[in-house]
């Protein structure tokens, strides 16, 4: 799971998903990165974000785990108002196992995942050895693979959770 926060209390905000996301039933949690500080990516006229990644296991099915994630965002204040825009809480279902899926609504895994580095980072961190399905590769194959300039633009500032 991705995390994400530009508005607000976002380690307060990030620490309410962590515990919802325990105690969905069925979700166990398993790690969880480093806080990380980045720049916005798409529309940049916007705070930094603080950004982490949680690893766990789930016993329900992909577009179940999605609904408890948009539940978490909700309750936290989402509203999905502007693409890309600012946000409480913004939680990804970045990747399900060895699962690629391409249904109304979400896509596994995340299609911009190999694209920022404010993911594979903390991906990178808590599952080195994981191959993603869709690419092939770790996180650390597509981080070696990402054209310089675009990982100076997406700079990832590894931060303290408290």
């Amino acid at each position: 799971m991705g995390l994400g926060c530009n508005m607000g209390d976002c380690r307060a905000n990030l620490r309410f998903a962590l515990e919802g996301l325990a105690a969905l039933p069925g979700y166990r949690p398993v790690a969880l990165s480093s806080l990380y500080r980045t720049a916005p990516v798409g529309k940049t006229d916007q705070a930094d974000f603080y950004n982490a990644v949680a690893r766990g296991k789930y016993e329900g099915s992909p577009l179940e785990l999605l609904a408890g994630l948009q539940a978490l965002e909700r309750a936290r204040g989402r509203k999905r108002v502007e693409r890309w825009g600012p946000r409480t809480l913004d939680l990804d279902l970045l990747s399900f196992g060895r699962e690629i899926l391409d249904l109304p609504g979400l896509e596994i895994p995340h299609p911009r995942l190999a694209e920022r580095v404010f993911v594979l980072a903390p991906l990178l961190e808590i599952a080195p050895d994981y191959v993603l399905p869709r690419w092939g590769l770790t996180a650390g194959e597509l981080l070696e693979r990402m054209p310089a300039e675009e990982k100076a633009c997406q700079e990832a500032k590894r931060i303290a959770w408290e």
